[in-house]
């Protein structure tokens, strides 16, 4: 029995329009109707233009191929500017705000040919106050992380097959843990932020959801953080394994399967050392956080002198920099992570890449939280590539994200080692299994 065309993934239907067994119209058309049998459950999307979709896919389809995104849609996080679609940052200051361009990263996926299918949730400004009241697929009662809700989510129930998300803490691989998917935080800096409402400038990056490892070679190649898509890395895998600082704030599940997976890629012939951080350098959640809420102290200083009155309470404690933080202290957080920066890159010689958790368990029940960080913001402050990887699953069947990472600007080989990784885990599940009716 053939699966829905809304369930192929990016690559496998880029395939199929390459070889003219697909047009991008179907495909859209496919996942519209996705979104419209599941967005009254999920709520994740912003905003999405049905008829402004399916126009840009019979253009792609009467149009030469640009590149392997051509004619496929994909979500766009709603802090993220678009000249045709509203960008509303989840946030009374901007009910109908109408860019009129595009952030770098729409521009670049417009040229490339692909189709922009909407908006997709966002915490308030990515960064604090309103919660977006999105859903995780896998249950609906709890968070699909943030603070790229619908992004994950819109992936992982097979809305669109791509989005883009941001990362500042853990924003684009949290959510992408709790939702079961795949993404990749790139290097700092590697993808401009033009177009994008900032939050802090040493730590924003743009990140990419996919429902493969292929998917994400896809946009990573668009960018370009790779010169052509890669091939898996042959021989034994030579990996990593880190259990950080905060070790102890993973639940007992999300240990215990990580463990178990370290065992199995042991017998497989996965040739595995311990990667750590030293004693000095165990409070670099903390550095990473002042260095978050300094860039909020000027972030939103736009909308505070605009409308004060719809400013939530959270973005103007920033502005009052509620953390105290001196100059001193800034500078003490940036030099402190620039030296655990360079002492965590130098044990990587010789390593396809390093594994660690990406969330401290499963998804929190609820809509009030958007999970904790504490396994990113590390990464986050160190400015190296993260992928989720959906690989780790509690006893309920939850996922729970496995994270590899590597140093920076070493997207190509993190992407390959992904690549001859997967055969070892067990990525194919996909909460539309859940529902029969679908």
């Amino acid at each position: 029995m053939a699966h829905p065309l809304w369930q192929l993934s990016a690559s496998e239907a880029s395939r199929r329009m390459s070889r003219g067994e697909l047009s991008s119209e179907a495909y859209v058309r496919a996942c519209l109707a996705r979104i419209e049998a599941r967005e009254p459950d999920l709520l994740a999307w912003a905003a999405v233009d049905p008829d402004q979709a399916i126009a840009q896919a019979r253009a792609c389809d009467a149009a030469p191929r640009r590149s392997a995104l051509h004619g496929l849609p994909v979500g766009v996080k709603d802090v993220i500017r678009t000249r045709d679609l509203p960008t509303r940052f989840n946030s009374p200051l901007y009910p109908d705000f109408q860019a009129g361009e595009d952030a770098h990263c729409v521009a670049v996926l417009r040229s490339l040919g692909a189709i922009i299918l909407g908006k997709t949730s966002t915490l308030e400004f990515a960064s604090g106050g309103r919660i977006p009241p999105t859903r995780n697929p896998w249950d609906l009662a709890r968070t699909p992380g943030g603070s790229s809700s619908g992004s994950g989510a819109a992936v992982a129930d097979g809305m669109t097959p791509l989005a883009l998300g941001t990362q500042t803490g853990g924003s684009t691989i949290r959510p992408a843990a709790f939702c079961g998917v795949f993404a990749l935080k790139p290097t700092w800096g590697r993808v401009p932020f033009d177009g994008i409402k900032g939050f802090a400038p040493h730590l924003d990056t743009v990140g990419f959801y996919g429902r493969s490892a292929e998917d994400l070679a896809l946009l990573a190649q668009a960018f370009p953080l790779v010169d052509a898509l890669p091939a898996p890395l042959p021989g034994p895998l030579r990996l990593g394994v880190c259990r950080t600082p905060l070790w102890h704030e993973a639940e007992p599940q999300a240990q215990a399967a990580f463990e178990a997976l370290i065992e199995k890629l042991a017998r497989d012939g996965v040739a595995l050392r311990e990667v750590a951080f030293t004693s000095d350098e165990a409070d670099i959640n903390r550095w990473q956080d002042e260095v978050m809420q300094d860039g909020g102290r000027y972030a939103f200083l736009p909308e505070f002198l605009a409308a004060p009155d719809l400013l939530h309470t959270e973005f103007k404690a920033k502005l009052g920099n509620h953390l105290g933080l001196t100059p001193e202290r800034m500078r003490q957080a940036l030099d402190r992570i620039a030296q655990a920066r360079v002492g965590w890159e130098a044990q990587l010689d010789g390593l396809d890449g390093v594994l660690t958790l990406s969330a401290p368990g499963v998804a929190p029940l609820g809509q009030h939280t958007q999970g904790m960080a504490t396994f990113n913001r590390m990464w986050t402050a160190l400015q190296v590539p993260c992928i989720n990887v959906p690989a780790l699953w509690s006893q309920a069947g939850l996922p729970m994200g496995l994270q590899l990472v590597h140093r920076r600007y070493e997207e190509e080989r993190l992407l390959a080692c992904l690549l001859a990784l997967v055969p070892h885990l067990d990525t194919e599940r996909h909460p539309w299994s859940e529902h029969a009716d679908d």
